[in-house]
C-alpha cells in the first residue's frame, strides 16, 4: 500500500473534482480544511478499578449547507487523520443527495470488543461530556458508525439530556423507543439494494443470476446480503472479522442469520466453504460490495480483482491507485458518497421526526429514501454519461459545487 494516508487519499479524488470545476487555490484550501478539530483525553474507570484514558475526537468539516452531520466509530485505528477524512466525506455525501446538513465525524481510539458493557457507558458518557458544547440539535447531530450502535446514541441522547433536557435529536440512529426511526437499521442496506438494482438494469445484468460478494457482516453488510438475496440476486460470499464462506449456488441468507444468532460469525454454516477476509474480495462476481474497513483494495491485490461492479457499502474501501487501475480495466464503480448514503438521508428523516414529534410509517420512511438516493443516482449517472467521468469524480463534483454554491450564498467566498 502506498505512504499517502487516507486524507491525503480523499484529497486527491477532491482535487480532480475541483480541477474540473476550476476551483481556485484559495476556494480548494477553505473547502478542504475542517472548520474545527477537537481531541479530548478521556479517563475512565474499568471495571478492574483501574482508570485508563482513552483519545476521543470531533473533527467539524464543514457546515455551509446546515448542521454537522456525521458518525461516531469506536475502533483502535481511530485518529485525527482518519476521522478528518471520514468528515469530509460527509460533507460531500449530505450535499450530492441534497439534505440540510453538513460534515463530520466523532471516534475514539478503541476496541470496543475488549470493554465491558459498563465500560462503554462511562466512556461513551465521558467523551459527550467532553464534546457537549459542539454539538447540539441545529449544531451537530452525532450517529453511529463503526463499533457503535443505537445503545450508544441512547447513552449519549441521555447524557446530554441530563444537563440541556430531553432532547431525542440530539442524536440519530438510537432505538426506536427513544425517538428513533423506523427502518434506521436497515437505511444503508437498503440504498446499496435500490443502487444495485439500477446499476444492474443500465449494464444489462438479469439480476435472477447476478452474483454477490459481500465483505463485511455487521448491520449494512447484513442488510444488503439480506435485502439483495430476497431481490433474487444470488448472494454467493460474505465475510465477518473471522473470516468468510462461499457457496457458488448461493447462501440462504435468512437461515445464515439464524446460524450468526447462535454462533456469533458467518463461519461454519452448513454448505459453505471457508475463505478468508483477504480472498473473499478475489472471487469472480458481478457485484463487489465492501462493508467494513477502509482501503481493502490497493494495490496489493488490485490486479486480481474480478467483479464486474464494486459498490461501496464502507467509507474509502479503494485507494486513489487501485481506483485509477481498476476503471482502466473497465470495472464500474459506485462510490461511498452515493452508495452508502442511505444511512445519513434515513438519519434525516429521524432528525425531522423528532422535531416536530412524530413518526413516520416504515412504508414512508422506505419510499421517501428510495427517491432521494435514485435521484442523487441519476444525478450522478446523467453527467457521467455526458460527460465521460467515472461516477466517483461526477459524485464529488455535484456535490462540490453545491458546497461551493451554499458558500458563496452565504458570503465565505467574497469576504
Amino acid at each position: 500500500m502506498s505512504g499517502k494516508n487516507t486524507m491525503q487519499e480523499v484529497n486527491e479524488f477532491f482535487d480532480s473534482a475541483a480541477s474540473y470545476l476550476n476551483l481556485s487555490a484559495g476556494i480548494r484550501e477553505l473547502l478542504k480544511r475542517p472548520w474545527r478539530e477537537l481531541k479530548v483525553s478521556l479517563p475512565v474507570k474499568m471495571d478492574s478499578g483501574d482508570i485508563r484514558v482513552f483519545s476521543g475526537y470531533r473533527i467539524q468539516h464543514n457546515a455551509s449547507r446546515g448542521p454537522y452531520k456525521g458518525g461516531i466509530r469506536y475502533h483502535p485505528d481511530a485518529d485525527m487523520d482518519e476521522v478528518g477524512a471520514l468528515a469530509s466525506l460527509m460533507t460531500w455525501k449530505t450535499a450530492l443527495v441534497d439534505i440540510p446538513f453538513g460534515g463530520a465525524k466523532g471516534g475514539i481510539q478503541c476496541d470496543p470488543s475488549e470493554l465491558t458493557i459498563n465500560e462503554l457507558n462511562r466512556l461513551t458518557r465521558r467523551y459527550t461530556n467532553s464534546v457537549g458544547h459542539l454539538i447540539g440539535v441545529n449544531r451537530d447531530i452525532p450517529a453511529p458508525d463503526l463499533g457503535t450502535n443505537s445503545q450508544t446514541m441512547a447513552w449519549i441522547m441521555d447524557a446530554y439530556g441530563q444537563i440541556n433536557g430531553h432532547t431525542p435529536g440530539i442524536v440519530t440512529g438510537k432505538p426506536v423507543s427513544l425517538g428513533g426511526s423506523v427502518g434506521r437499521d436497515s437505511a444503508t442496506g437498503r440504498g446499496v439494494v435500490y443502487i444495485m438494482d439500477q446499476t444492474a438494469q443500465n449494464l444489462e445484468i438479469n439480476i435472477k443470476n447476478a452474483t454477490v460478494v459481500i465483505q463485511g457482516a455487521g448491520q449494512v453488510g447484513m442488510w444488503t446480503a439480506q435485502l439483495a438475496f430476497e431481490n433474487g440476486y444470488r448472494v454467493i460470499a460474505i465475510s465477518d472479522v473471522n473470516g468468510g464462506i462461499y457457496c457458488s449456488n448461493g447462501l440462504n441468507i435468512l437461515d445464515l442469520k439464524e446460524h450468526m444468532s447462535t454462533n456469533n460469525s458467518v463461519i461454519g454454516f452448513p454448505g459453505s466453504e471457508t475463505v478468508t477476509n483477504k480472498d473473499i474480495l478475489e472471487l469472480s462476481c458481478d457485484f463487489l460490495v465492501p462493508a467494513a474497513i477502509d482501503r481493502v483494495i490497493n494495490e496489493s491485490n488490485v490486479d486480481r480483482i474480478k467483479a464486474r461492479v464494486i459498490i461501496e457499502a464502507a467509507n474509502h474501501p479503494i485507494t486513489t491507485e487501485a481506483d485509477s487501475l481498476l476503471l482502466a480495466k473497465g470495472v464500474t464503480i459506485i462510490p461511498d458518497i452515493l452508495a452508502n448514503a442511505g444511512g445519513v438521508i434515513v438519519s434525516y428523516f429521524e432528525w425531522t421526526q423528532n422535531l416536530y414529534q412524530h413518526q413516520w410509517p416504515e412504508e414512508r420512511v422506505a419510499a421517501e429514501l428510495e427517491r432521494i438516493i435514485m435521484g442523487a443516482y441519476k444525478s450522478v449517472f446523467k453527467l457521467s454519461k455526458d460527460e465521460n467521468l467515472s461516477y466517483r469524480l461526477a459524485a464529488y463534483i455535484i456535490g462540490i459545487n453545491k458546497v461551493v454554491e451554499a458558500s458563496e450564498l452565504r458570503g465565505f467566498l467574497n469576504g
